[in-house]
């Protein structure tokens, strides 16, 4: 476009310098004519006139023969020039296009007709925006064409076209109004196909977005693994810190060990004499009953009874028929530790706790942990040692001598005195709050006095005890010395029995027991039965209250408390009132 006016330009200025030349020569001819006319005889004014006429018809026929060859010579350089253009119109690599105001096809070139699939002639006449393929690329061209004939200067703009075939061209479109006098004129349109440079920039633009895909799911993998990878650091850390107190705990436990199994050893060697309670009397079979309602469950049990009637033996039995029977049954006798001992035996110390604790040392509770702890003559403990085996009791949590880490343990607790605690507690000796902790479950041991039927099997049992062990063979025991026996108030209880049947071993000879002990402080015998009659009448009292208590006070029925016992409905009411028990 830019070469077809600077052609036009060249041709025009040409044009004006060839009528510069030719003016003068045709002033020079028409001068010479008139003074050669001057020089000849004067003549009479008509012929003057005549020639003057005829001079300038000779200038007019000159000048119009010079105009006719400049108009001649014009018409061959425009020629020329339209051939020029032309040649350059048809043959330029841009597709061109002349539009009329209205978008309609005026004139296309060899390149645009190419470039829509269509012939020439076809073209001239039709609307451009036929060949626009959508609705947003017409509105487009149609803002562009009138922004071509508001607006001097070069308009740009992008549109899709379809070829004849349907082959989509992504066009490049630069226009401009060429303006024509006498009339409206037209606009010159190139179109450039961006097809190839679009399908490049689409194609660098895919290739853009995989690589940013590619970088985002590397970063996303990459950030993945240095997650995965603190984490592992953390869970290494962690594991660390986990086997650092797995081999503190493993320690602990085998600390726990050795000492449980030292503590077992001292208990092995300074165990009581007899392995398990021997009779069948009413007292003893009550409280066989009340200990096979308590082992299963983990309720504290307070035993009670004077010293010598088995309380450990009852406690040892109540721990074998618990399900923390495979774990120990730690024993702690409040009577045979120093005052100032007794804290650091049930708590443990520290290192350096106090003058001469020179060793850590785990405390009875540690080592009854998941187990049981037998507390044995619980009315002998300090007061002021009172509240801190409460808190234990209550809370299962404590702190050795010297530490201010608090340790948790899961023990039950059986205790057991020969005193009267409510009588401590009104003497001030006794907390009356941990002694509410501990008689959750009371057993009450009779005394031997009040099983005295039980004394022939007791005999029997500790003749063959010490038989084995002193190397005897003591087969009779005559019912003279059985009547002796019986007749006894045994304040010792069995443990003074075991000790006289052992003498009565050692001293006997033959195959006899012959027992040479004096007995002399025997009850009267009115005194005697008054006092198992009350302790039968109590145990009777306690047995058909615990049943009631269980049944929820009801007496007949499937589950009432008459079925269990065994008796009448109106014969349980009956003892009931006479046994004075009422429902609190």
């Amino acid at each position: 476009m830019r070469r077809i006016k600077e052609e036009s330009a060249m041709v025009s200025a040409e044009k004006d310098s060839h009528q510069s030349k030719k003016a003068p020569e045709k002033r020079r001819r028409a001068e010479k004519q008139q003074q050669a006319s001057a020089a000849e005889p004067e003549v009479s004014p008509l012929d003057l006139e005549a020639k003057r006429l005829l001079h300038e018809l000779q200038v007019h026929q000159i000048e119009l023969e010079s105009q006719n060859d400049e108009l001649r010579r014009s018409r061959e350089e425009l020629e020329l020039s339209r051939d020029a253009y032309a040649e350059l119109y048809d043959l330029a690599p841009v597709g061109y296009i002349s539009l009329d105001g209205a978008g309609m096809i005026r004139e296309v070139n060899l390149a645009g007709a190419h470039l829509l699939g269509t012939d020439r002639h076809l073209l001239v006449g039709r609307l451009f925006s036929g060949f626009i393929a959508d609705a947003a690329g017409r509105e487009v061209f149609a803002r562009h064409v009138e922004f071509v004939r508001q607006r001097q200067g070069m308009q740009r703009c992008e549109i899709k076209l379809v070829s004849k075939e349907g082959q989509l061209i992504h066009g490049q479109l630069q226009s401009v109004a060429i303006a024509k006098e006498g009339g409206e004129g037209y606009i010159l349109t190139s179109i450039v196909d961006g097809t190839v440079r679009r399908q490049l920039e689409e194609r660098l633009q895919n290739d853009h977005d995989d690589l940013e895909a590619a970088i985002r799911l590397r970063t996303a993998e990459l950030t993945r693994s240095n997650m995965q990878l603190v984490r592992e650091v953390q869970e290494h850390k962690q594991a660390q810190e986990s086997l650092k107190k797995s081999y503190a705990e493993v320690k602990q436990l085998k600390d726990l060990l050795q000492s449980e199994n030292i503590y077992l050893q001292k208990e092995i060697a300074g165990q009581l004499n007899f392995d398990d309670i021997i009779g069948q009397s009413n007292a003893l079979s009550y409280v066989f009953f009340r200990v096979e309602q308590v082992a299963p469950l983990d309720a504290t049990v307070l035993l009670l009874g004077e010293t010598g009637t088995g309380k450990g033996v009852i406690a040892r039995a109540i721990h074998r028929a618990s399900a923390r029977k495979e774990r120990a049954m730690i024993t702690v006798s409040c009577t045979s530790l120093p005052a100032n001992l007794i804290e650091s035996e049930l708590f443990g110390r520290e290192k350096g706790a106090y003058t001469g604790s020179d060793a850590r040392q785990i405390g009875r509770f540690e080592l009854a942990d998941g187990g049981t702890i037998f507390l044995d003559e619980i009315g002998e403990m300090p007061m002021d040692l009172q509240a801190k085996l409460l808190r234990v009791v209550q809370d299962g949590e404590f702190e050795r001598l010297g530490s201010p880490r608090t340790i948790k343990v899961d023990v039950r607790i059986i205790a057991a005195t020969n005193r009267n605690l409510e009588h401590e507690i009104r003497e001030g000796r006794f907390r009356e709050d941990l002694f509410y902790r501990l008689n959750v479950f009371p057993i009450t041991m009779p005394p031997l006095r009040q099983r005295k039927e039980d004394i022939p099997q007791l005999v029997d049992h500790f003749v063959a005890k010490f038989n084995k062990k002193i190397g005897k063979n003591i087969e009779i025991v005559s019912r003279e010395t059985l009547n002796l026996l019986e007749q006894y108030h045994w304040p010792g209880n069995v443990r003074e029995l075991e000790s006289v049947i052992e003498r009565a071993v050692i001293l006997s000879q033959g195959k006899a027991l012959k027992v040479l002990d004096r007995f002399d402080s025997f009850p009267a015998a009115g005194e005697a039965v008054g006092q198992e009659v009350k302790i039968l009448a109590d145990l009777e009292h306690d047995h058909i209250l615990q049943v009631l208590q269980k049944t929820g006070w009801r007496i007949e029925g499937k589950n009432g408390a008459a079925l269990l016992l065994g008796l009448n409905p109106s014969t349980l009411r009956a003892r009931i009132r006479k046994s004075g028990i009422s429902r609190k």
